[in-house]
C-alpha cells in the first residue's frame, strides 16, 4: 500500500474521531474572535473528544499564545489543532525496530482480552517476514483456544513456526520452550502472545512476572521489548489500562487498534502526552495491511479532516 492509499485509509479510519473533534468547529470559528468563551468552548470540545483535561487546556493555551482576540476560520483552528497535536505525537512516534544484536528479539505482547492482540502479532509477523527476518510466535494465551488457532492461520499465511501448547498449559513454560527452539532455529524475532485477565489484576501480574523470570534464564536481557495493544473504542479506560500495565510489567512501547471503529481516536494523543511512551504502530481496520508504522504528521492531518491536497503539499 503506497503512502497516499494509507493516508486514504487512515483519513477514512478517523472519520468517527474527526467528526468528534472537528463537526463543531466550523459552527464555532466563522471568523470570530478567539476570546476566553470562544477558547472554553474549544477546551470542551477537545475534551469531549478524548485528548482529555490536561492536553485540552495546554494545546488551547498554545493556540491563544499568538491568536487570542484575533479573528480566526475554521481552517486556522484545524491547522493549529494539526501542529498542536504533531508537536505532542512526534517525539512518540517511533517503530518498532528488532535489535540484531539479540538473537532473537523477544516481543511480550500485552493488553487486556478484546484488544486484538493475537491479531496484531500476526501483522507484525507479516510486516517483518516481508523485511527479510525470520519470526517465531509463541501462543501464549494458554486459556483461549481460539487465540492459539488464530496464531496458528498467521503462522501459515507468513509461514512462520508458531510454538503451542494445549489448552490451559503453563504459559510461562511455553514461552521458555519457544525461546529455546528460536534461539536453536536462529530466529530474528520471537513474538510472546499472552493472556489478558485484568479481573483479577494479581493473577494476571504473577503469569507476567513468571514469564519474564523464566526467558531470563534464558537471555537475562529478555523480554527485550514489551508491547501494550490497546482498543481505541475503549476511550479514556486506554489510560487507567496503560497504568495496570505499567504496574505489571515495564512496557516499553504501545500499539492502538480499532480506530476505525470509534469516535474516540483522540485519547492516542492523551496518551502521547500522558506517558510518553513510543507508539509504534496503528490500526485500522481488519486488513493485513491495515496496521501500519505510526506516522505522527499523517495522523494528526487525518484526524483534524485535513484533505490529502494539504498533507501531499
Amino acid at each position: 500500500m503506497s503512502e497516499k492509499n494509507w493516508f486514504s485509509r487512515l483519513t477514512r479510519g478517523l472519520k468517527k474521531s474527526t467528526s468528534a473533534l472537528t463537526g463543531n468547529i466550523s459552527s464555532l470559528f466563522t471568523k470570530r474572535k478567539l476570546d476566553d468563551e470562544a477558547l472554553e468552548e474549544l477546551e470542551e470540545l477537545l475534551i469531549a473528544a478524548d485528548l482529555g483535561v490536561t492536553t485540552s487546556a495546554r494545546i488551547c493555551a498554545n493556540i491563544a499564545r499568538t491568536r487570542f482576540n484575533k479573528d480566526v476560520g475554521e481552517r486556522e483552528i484545524r491547522e493549529a489543532l494539526a501542529d498542536e497535536i504533531e508537536a505532542i505525537l512526534t517525539p512518540v512516534a517511533k517503530p518498532l525496530i528488532p535489535d540484531p544484536a539479540h538473537k532473537p528479539h523477544v516481543v511480550l505482547v500485552v493488553g487486556v482480552n478484546g484488544t486484538g492482540k493475537t491479531t496484531t502479532i500476526g501483522k507484525l509477523a507479516r510486516h517483518f517476514t516481508a523485511e527479510g527476518l525470520k519470526v517465531m510466535m509463541a501462543a501464549g494465551d494458554t486459556f483461549r483456544a481460539a487465540a492459539i488457532e488464530q496464531l496458528q492461520i498467521w503462522g501459515k499465511r507468513t509461514a512462520s513456526p508458531v510454538i503451542a501448547g494445549k489448552p490451559g498449559a503453563d504459559a510461562a513454560g511455553l514461552a521458555y520452550g519457544a525461546l529455546q527452539q528460536a534461539k536453536e532455529q536462529n530466529m530474528d524475532l520471537l513474538l510472546i502472545d499472552t493472556a489478558g485477565r485484568l479481573q483479577n489484576k494479581s493473577h494476571l501480574m504473577a503469569e507476567l512476572e513468571k514469564i519474564s523470570r523464566v526467558l531470563k534464564k534464558i537471555d537475562p536481557e529478555a523480554p527485550h521489548s514489551v508491547l501494550l495493544v490497546l482498543d481505541a473504542t475503549t476511550g479514556q479506560n486506554a489510560l487507567s489500562q496503560v497504568e495496570v500495565f505499567q504496574q505489571v510489567c515495564q512496557v516499553t512501547g504501545l500499539v492502538m487498534t480499532k480506530l476505525d471503529g470509534t469516535a474516540r481516536g483522540g485519547v492516542l494523543v492523551a496518551l502521547a502526552d500522558k506517558f510518553a511512551l513510543p507508539v509504534h504502530a496503528i490500526g485500522v481496520g481488519e486488513g493485513a495491511e491495515d496496521l501500519r508504522p505510526f506516522d505522527a504528521r499523517q495522523f494528526a492531518e487525518a484526524l483534524c479532516g485535513l484533505s490529502e491536497e494539504d498533507a501531499n503539499k
